[in-house]
């Protein structure tokens, strides 16, 4: 009864897409910030290039910079990926622009010019970061990324651990394909059960990007039967690879997960 329930509220507070609108997410294997390895960072146009060439989808983070841009940079501070230290959000796109990213010889590309470089030969995945810990307002993210995006033709999607990303793209931007990552790590208790249900609420997602260490989920499952496309994140081994054929219907994948 609860079961039924739940699937009810969920059809109700979150209806699945439309299937021609997310036929494209499960057909495509998708490289984790880019197909980097040694002398290849993360993130950078080089390994945007070897996922191209290896005809691999691409998953990306954005931040956004002090002058408003959407850049593509993982984490909140430069400290652990370039010789700079602070946070990513003092600096302009124009001075990100010039930093090294440490392992090569690439700098820190804005959205626009990874849009410039993929221009539409394999899928993106889009995830916006977000300090969730904080009451931060995401609208001004949000908006950078949907500017950047706009007159861009190329199979895309935008996604983020923060339902209220998603739900900004539900809201101002509902032909976008959009969705919530989901882990449930530190989170397998009903407190946790019962966050993951109300994020899904907020967010109104078209698929999910759920935790490889997760899977088999019975909430992912759920979602998944129910016509929400399920993508997996991060698969890094051939045994993670077994898995994502099982329980999802795409992998995010990167070293010895990529086939």
């Amino acid at each position: 009864m609860r079961s039924l329930l739940f699937a009810l509220l969920d059809r109700w507070r979150s209806p699945p897409p439309k299937p021609a609108k997310v036929a494209w997410l499960g057909q495509w294997e998708y490289a984790h910030r880019g197909l980097h390895l040694a002398g290849v960072p993360e993130n950078s146009p080089s390994a945007f290039a070897a996922a191209i060439a290896n005809g691999m989808g691409i998953e990306c983070d954005v931040q956004r910079s002090r002058d408003g841009q959407a850049v593509v940079f993982h984490d909140g501070e430069l400290d652990r990926l370039t010789s700079e230290n602070g946070p990513l959000s003092a600096r302009t796109s124009g001075e990100l622009g010039r930093i090294n990213l440490s392992g090569g010889a690439d700098t820190i590309p804005t959205l626009p010019q990874l849009l410039t470089q993929v221009g539409g030969k394999v899928p993106l995945l889009i995830e916006i970061k977000s300090p969730r810990q904080t009451s931060t307002r995401v609208g001004a993210l949000c908006l950078a990324v949907k500017r950047a995006l706009e007159g861009y033709i190329g199979p895309h999607a935008i996604m983020s651990f923060d339902p209220r990303v998603v739900h900004w793209f539900a809201v101002h931007a509902p032909i976008a394909v959009r969705g919530l990552v989901v882990t449930e790590e530190n989170g397998k208790t009903l407190p946790g059960r019962v966050k993951r249900r109300l994020s899904l609420w907020t967010a109104r997602p078209d698929f999910l990007a759920y935790d490889i260490r997760d899977l088999p989920s019975r909430f992912a499952d759920a979602q998944r039967k129910r016509g929400l496309p399920l993508l997996t994140w991060t698969v890094r081994s051939p045994e993670l690879r077994d898995r994502a054929a099982h329980y999802a219907d795409a992998p995010i994948a990167e070293g010895d997960g990529v086939a």
